[in-house]
């Protein structure tokens, strides 16, 4: 995204984008009030706030002692409050599409649903593709690849808000690597998400040089580095 652009139009809705995802296309898994809006644990332990004023971290606290630690996705780095204990940090690369639209890949995958859930939840468990949970497939569409009776590859999206989504969960069996699955997937829903007229983007720690590689490859762009904190209450 051109830095000229986005300055002229203020704040680009990404810098927000758990909160903004969560106050449009995914309002309807939104639990929060008009300070601290988040996903149900079961489906993503992402956090947004309106803004650092104390009140929403009040807030915040009040969510993490009833239900366990949320993870911030921010523009600068969140001091820890006295009342928190820093579950996790990272330095994240958020990237956005700019390519140009390309042949479909001629990849034998199939749409993932309910009944996959099992394979899908012990293939993110062996790969750490970043959290995965029970109910994360209602974030969006989920595809895979099914080869000698089991769950192969997989990718899908997870956050959606006005004009965007996240392409999220590549992973693929260390056994089914060098096939080109992933980037194979990813062309997919690079293709449904721009036939939308949405834009895709995505997320990956600074450190993976390997996925930065590759979605470089696919018409990704360095778009912003991001801040990730998981924040979980002093025990």
């Amino acid at each position: 995204m051109l830095e000229a652009e986005q300055n002229a139009r203020g704040a680009h809705p990404l810098d927000k984008v758990v909160w903004n995802a969560l106050a449009s296309k995914q309002q309807h898994l939104a639990l929060g009030d008009e300070r601290v809006l988040r996903y149900p644990s079961d489906v993503a332990r992402f956090a947004g706030m309106a803004d650092s004023a104390p009140e929403s971290f009040d807030t915040l606290r009040t969510m993490i002692e009833a239900d366990g630690p949320l993870a911030l996705v921010t523009t600068e780095p969140v001091e820890a409050p006295s009342w928190g204990s820093v579950v996790r940090r990272g330095e994240l690369l958020q990237m956005i599409w700019q390519g140009a639209p390309g042949a479909q890949p001629e990849l034998p995958h199939v749409a993932l649903g309910s009944d996959d859930v099992p394979d899908m939840l012990a293939l993110t468990a062996a790969t750490e593709p970043g959290p995965f949970g029970p109910r994360t497939i209602e974030l969006g569409n989920y595809i895979g690849i099914r080869s000698e009776g089991k769950l192969a590859a997989m990718a899908g999206e997870r956050m959606r808000l006005d004009g965007f989504t996240e392409i999220s969960a590549v992973c693929v069996d260390p056994a089914f690597r060098g096939r080109g699955y992933a980037g194979g997937l990813m062309k997919l829903l690079i293709s449904s998400i721009s036939a939308r007229d949405e834009v895709p983007f995505l997320h990956v720690f600074t450190s993976n040089h390997g996925a930065i590689a590759l979605y470089r490859t696919l018409g990704f762009v360095d778009r912003r580095q991001m801040h990730l904190l998981v924040l979980g209450a002093v025990s």
